[in-house]
């Protein structure tokens, strides 16, 4: 059978073998240097990328493969020393070994190494252990590597500085130095980049203050500079038609507004900016993004009320700020593709807009510790929805509807607001509903009993003076009945306390008043007292004799 006909195997039109992909096909084991792979000496492609070859050392071989241009050993389960023969490979223009966390390259061997591949474009060797000083690996490969393109040395356990030899390397089109201790501040020269398209230096101990002018390369489409705790920065006015695509600074220090000209970032479809130290209001232009699908201002010191958001959203999150006022029900209107919306812990008012509980992909909502009131709308879609968390704890409202019929609710809290009434038996019938707490509200009536019920501890109840049943330990009295909290029975505390107040007060006048000062009314009293009471004791007996009958 002619080679040329398996699958993974490229030929040319002599019927030589240059193209071997082998990637993602569970082997295992190692390649020995008499293996008949070295006698492909007209191979130019190899990829032996996603298997496993434990514990095997890169044999020495491959230096027989002259005209490989494209090599990918990248998650390979490789270890030990990095074959230094590879640096023969003259014509390489790409080279993978990324993701091989116990392959070691020292700084001394990134030299030789690169010191003969002057044709490539492409080097990734990210989780290699290459253990070196800025000055030197910069050098190393600055010196060696005029045309590289893709610099991707991402956890290569790599110090700083960014030594300025690699202004040199003009055709950078990726930089990935993220997870590494560069203990550094980002070089300005990084802006004449023409050609640079992502920029990645996420977790590397980054310091000073980030070039603004970088926010302006026209290439630039991937911007990562979170979890450096110690940079500092803040936003530029961007400039019309940008290619910025993504935007990840969250856990760095930077701090200032947010500018309206965010806007013209047409083609964001990320921004995560949490955790920083951002002020002024939330642009209203960021609802002219498109293409934006995950937003994530959260942690920040953000005032103003909520803007209207983009239409393709499927996450949001604008929770630990100092948002005010109303959510306007148009706010939600078409975000179709929206799973989870994230507005706790703001100072927000009002009804929560009935257009969120309609949208068709929600699976979670948090609104927690803010100061919405009154009803929660019915939720339309009740019986197709998805929603499988629901966190409205810390607010004002006094009712609830539909709960029930979410039948895939995972998690409910109600905790910590004004709701009445009885808790809805519904609730008891949801067979994913692991988590509940409707504590510290105004709750009365026995506590239903389910299957999920059953595992519900009595904090999920805490605080509700009128509540009974298993989880709080206390007996129930049959002649309890309220309507349910669904049924959006909304009087305040304390028109509860003063009714109760005002009819305590009324009534013992009226019963006392004549028991004592009139002989003839306290003997028809008692007389018909006793008549009700006989009665009400005889309606018992038959009502239990005709329960055990059944």
């Amino acid at each position: 059978m002619d080679c040329c006909e398996w699958s993974g195997v490229t030929c040319d039109n002599m019927g030589r073998v240059i193209g071997l992909d082998l990637s993602d096909e569970s082997i295992s084991g190692g390649i020995h240097n008499s293996s008949s792979l070295f006698n492909l000496k007209y191979l130019q492609s190899l990829n032996l990328a996603k298997n496993s070859f434990g514990s095997w050392q890169i044999s020495s071989g491959f230096e027989k493969l002259t005209s490989l241009t494209y090599m990918n050993l990248s998650y390979a389960d490789l270890t030990g020393q990095f074959p230094i023969g590879i640096s023969g490979l003259t014509r390489s223009v790409s080279l993978d070994f990324s993701g091989n966390y116990y392959l070691k390259l020292g700084n001394s061997n990134l030299k030789l190494l690169v010191q003969n591949l002057t044709e490539l474009t492409e080097l990734r060797l990210d989780g290699v252990n290459i253990s070196s000083k800025g000055e030197e690996w910069c050098q190393a490969i600055s010196s060696s590597l005029p045309n590289l393109r893709v610099l991707s040395f991402s956890s290569c356990d790599l110090s700083g500085p960014l030594c300025s030899s690699l202004e040199n390397l003009r055709s950078l089109s990726v930089i990935d130095l993220s997870q590494n201790n560069l203990s550094a501040p980002v070089p300005n020269f990084f802006a004449n980049f023409t050609n640079l398209t992502e920029l990645l230096l996420w977790y590397s101990n980054l310091q000073g203050t980030f070039p603004e002018n970088i926010f302006h390369v026209p290439t630039l489409h991937k911007l990562d500079l979170s979890d450096n705790i110690l940079l500092q920065g803040s936003f530029p006015e961007f400039f019309q038609n940008g290619s910025l695509q993504t935007l990840i600074l969250s856990h760095t220090n930077f701090s200032g507004i947010l500018p309206n000209s965010i806007g013209n970032l047409q083609m964001l479809s990320t921004i995560d900016v949490q955790n920083c130290n951002l002020t002024g209001a939330i642009p209203s232009s960021m609802a002219n993004l498109t293409q934006l699908v995950y937003l994530d201002l959260s942690y920040n010191m953000f005032i103003g009320p909520t803007p209207s958001f983009s239409k393709n959203l499927s996450y949001i999150d604008l929770s630990h700020n100092h948002l005010t006022g109303t959510v306007p029900s148009t706010h939600f209107e078409g975000l179709l593709n929206l799973v989870m919306i994230n507005l706790s812990q703001n100072s927000l008012n009002g009804s929560i807009p009935s257009s969120l509980l309609e949208l068709p992909s929600l699976k979670k909502i948090y609104l927690e510790f803010n100061q919405f009131d009154g009803q929660v709308d019915e939720f339309s879609n009740a019986s197709s929805s998805l929603l499988e968390v629901i966190n409205l704890s810390s607010n004002n409202l006094q009712g609830a509807t539909s709960l029930g019929n979410l039948k895939k609710l995972e998690s409910l809290d109600l905790s910590r607001n004004k709701l009445t009434g009885m808790i809805p038996t519904q609730l008891a019938s949801l067979t994913f509903l692991s988590v509940l707490n409707v504590s510290y509200n105004l709750l009365v009536g026995r506590i239903p009993t389910g299957s999920q019920f059953q595992t519900f501890s009595e904090a999920s109840f805490l605080g509700n003076p009128g509540l009974c049943g298993f989880a709080l330990n206390t007996s129930c009295s049959d002649s309890k009945v309220a309507p349910n909290f669904e049924d959006g029975h909304s009087t305040s505390e304390s028109e509860v306390y003063l009714s109760a107040a005002l009819g305590f007060i009324v009534g013992l006048g009226i019963i006392i008043w004549p028991l004592v000062f009139c002989r003839r009314w306290r003997r028809w009293y008692y007389k018909h007292v006793d008549r009700v009471f006989l009665r009400r004791i005889i309606q018992r007996r038959v009502y239990r004799n005709s329960i055990r009958q059944l």
